[in-house]
């Protein structure tokens, strides 16, 4: 353990400085509760993969780097018994994505250790490291051919624009300003990257002893994902969008097969919907893939399927599971797949066998989204069938357990130990409910503050998931923890359109968002009071994405909160379609129409519409370079804000695209700034927090 402190810088101290901590509770020592700082203590396990051995699992091991604002992978070690944890790769650079080989002599990795991400090789008998590649972009999606002499990965390949105009030569020496960008793309930019460069996705396949890396796709389109081989390692089975219309028809890709000598294309699939996710059967004659036909809606559920090598006799594993299937993993022996899927909030893994009988494993994933609780996790299956997987206590970030085909499981990491085993944090308390809209059963989550008394009263903060076709769950959320810390009762649920209740659940807001979830989230907060611990005079509201969107609509339907934090909202559904990078797919599935067409429906759901009956103090919060729900709509609700008299600030995160917190300060300073803003309006106090 004393090692493991060691590891932690000891500068994280000194950033407390940088904080002010927000600690209501005065009965408890501020050291025994989760503060700003502890940010940068945090760690957690992910991407676990069982070594074909089926002895140890070497998984990612996440950290916080203090000094770069930025989190670190390393590569570790640990024996399915709990013994030997050791690290493989841990040092200041990124170590990432193992992959073995067949005959599990050879793990290939990821790294940055010598600058640009390249694919390295690792002979586990010697110890012996090869750099493999020497490409230009970053490298993903690894994967081994049977015979273990080649690894194929996927790679942007730039192209070069073609400019429609060009002034001619500049005089030597002349400073003149920089070249326009000429757009002919429809999705010309993507959130978290700036401005797409031209070019795509592409396959490449690389000798295993290091050589030049040669492309095997070609053509403006993506290849994305991951990697099969055909058993006799001459043919990759891929995924892609082929079509003229691919930038319309987004969700409309297809499985391949490609000679890796002739590169000869054969399609195998053609459903309406996207097929991805090839995995090859371990006999090397089925296909398994995830799926769904495409029926419109702004909820499909994805489905497993397999079929022949050739794309015949496609069968469907999960025609009778209401759930979106995930990662899928065929079993040794091949006579079935693990697979995982959401289901009332927990991630679970599953295994089904060819004839289509579904048997639960464990539903305890999670843990790996480590700002806000939504359903996460990762998992990996051993030779004998057991299941390890990155575990959810609701009360930490994921360590790693392991469950046996009789149930009986094993936690193998203790990874944030030394942050809070001495700290006071409560794990989220199920709260169920029924719709006052139609009497549905809805799910809801209360985390306490440190030392909760329920003969208290306390004040309340509902925060919102995005998405909105996403879920929260009882995992760990540093948000969350960090407002509880703060002395706030927080409550948040799964309102009509969240996933992992059913596809119908789901399309309850399908071209009707916001609509009735706004109902849903009323009846939590109705749920929450009528405990008796919560001070009805004290209602915070918050959330971000769709979050942000639905905070907007609340405050312009109701004034019962005393101060609301709207991050990352769509305030105006005309403006989004014309700036985000998503807007083909958004005015395809979310609206019957476009904007010019049918410009009500696009107002009518419009938070902007409801701007008028604000009075709520209202603080929105961006990220600057977001392009998934651009600044330009904070920018417009924070004008209409103030043109309406309404108590409001805006802040904008600097360097931040639409997930805020991926760099650990702005984490620490999204909560920083959403707490100096409630606590300015609690019980009327007019508190200044400050970051020094």
């Amino acid at each position: 353990m004393k090692k493991k402190y060691l590891t932690k810088s000891a500068l994280t101290m000194v950033i407390s400085t940088l904080f002010t901590a927000h600690v209501a509770i005065a009965d408890e020592p501020s050291e025994n509760i989760l503060a700003l700082k502890d940010v940068f203590n945090l760690e957690y396990a992910a991407n676990p993969v069982v070594t074909p051995d089926g002895k140890h699992v070497v998984y990612e091991r996440r950290s916080m780097d203090i000094m770069t604002d930025s989190m670190r992978r390393n590569l570790w070690s640990v024996a399915l018994d709990g013994s030997s944890h050791l690290p493989i790769l841990s040092d200041s650079k990124n170590h990432f994505n193992p992959v073995f080989s067949p005959d599990g002599a050879k793990m290939a990795y990821l790294s940055s250790k010598e600058g640009k991400v390249q694919i390295y090789l690792k002979d586990l008998a010697s110890n012996n490291t090869t750099r493999v590649t020497n490409v230009e972009m970053t490298p993903s999606n690894m994967s081994f051919s049977p015979d273990g002499k080649y690894l194929a990965f996927a790679m942007f390949t730039p192209t070069k624009a073609k400019p429609l105009f060009t002034l001619g030569s500049k005089p030597k020496g002349a400073k003149w300003a920089e070249k326009p960008q000429y757009i002919d793309q429809t999705n010309f930019q993507r959130d978290g990257m700036g401005m797409k460069r031209p070019g795509n996705m592409q396959m490449y396949v690389v000798p295993t002893i290091g050589g030049t890396a040669r492309q095997i796709t070609s053509g403006a389109h993506d290849h994305a994902g991951s990697i099969a081989w055909s058993k006799n390692a001459q043919q990759l089975i891929i995924s892609a969008n082929t079509r003229d219309e691919a930038e319309f028809d987004m969700l409309n890709s297809d499985l391949f097969s490609i000679d890796i000598n002739t590169l000869k294309v054969t399609k195998l699939t053609d459903m309406s919907g996207p097929e991805r996710s090839p995995q090859m059967s371990p006999d090397g004659k089925k296909i398994a893939f995830v799926g769904n036909e495409d029926n419109g809606k702004s909820n499909q559920l994805s489905q497993l399927y397999v079929m022949n090598v050739d794309g015949s006799d496609i069968e469907n594993l999960t025609s009778n599971l209401d759930r979106s299937v995930g990662e899928i993993t065929w079993a040794d022996n091949g006579k079935g797949l693990y697979f995982s899927y959401d289901d009332m909030a927990k991630k679970n893994v599953a295994y089904v066998s060819l004839s289509g009988k579904i048997s639960n494993i464990t539903s305890n994933l999670g843990g790996t989204s480590l700002g806000r609780p939504y359903t996460s996790g990762d998992y990996d299956v051993t030779p004998k069938g057991s299941v390890v997987y990155t575990a959810s206590t609701g009360n930490r970030p994921a360590d790693l357990a392991i469950v046996s085909k009789k149930g009986k499981v094993k936690q193998l990491t203790d990874l944030n130990g030394d942050v809070f085993d001495h700290k006071t944090v409560n794990k989220p308390e199920l709260m169920t409910l029924k719709s006052s809209v139609d009497n549905r059963d809805l799910q809801a989550w209360i985390v306490t503050p440190p030392n909760f008394d329920a003969n208290k009263k306390y004040p309340l903060i509902l925060e919102i998931h995005g998405g909105p076709h996403t879920a929260y769950g009882p995992s760990y959320s540093t948000e969350v923890q960090l407002m509880a810390a703060a002395g706030y009762v927080v409550l948040y649920g799964n309102p009509r359109g969240s996933t992992s209740q059913g596809e119908e659940f789901a399309n309850l807001i399908d071209k009707n968002y916001p609509s009735q979830d706004y109902n849903d989230l009323m009846d939590m907060v109705d749920s929450a009071i009528a405990t008796g611990y919560v001070d009805e005079s004290n209602l915070f509201v918050t959330g971000g994405s769709g979050g942000g969107t639905l905070t907007s609509w609340i405050i312009g339907k109701t004034d019962r909160f005393k101060a609301s934090v709207v991050a990352k909202p769509v305030i105006n559904w005309t403006s989004m379609i014309g700036t985000s990078d998503i807007y083909a797919f958004m005015s395809k599935y979310w609206f019957t129409d476009l904007p010019w067409n049918d410009y009500e429906q696009y107002w009518n759901r419009s938070p902007l519409s409801l701007v008028g009956n604000v009075k709520t103090p209202t603080m929105v919060l961006t990220g600057e370079l977001d392009v998934r729900t651009p600044m330009s709509e904070s920018e417009q609700y924070y004008g209409a804000l103030r043109l309406q008299g309404v108590e409001s600030s805006l802040v904008r995160i600097q360097g931040a695209y639409h997930g805020i917190a991926a760099k650990p300060s702005n984490l620490a300073r999204k909560v920083g700034y959403i707490l100096a803003w409630f606590d300015k309006y609690k019980d009327g106090k007019n508190n200044e927090n400050k970051e020094g």
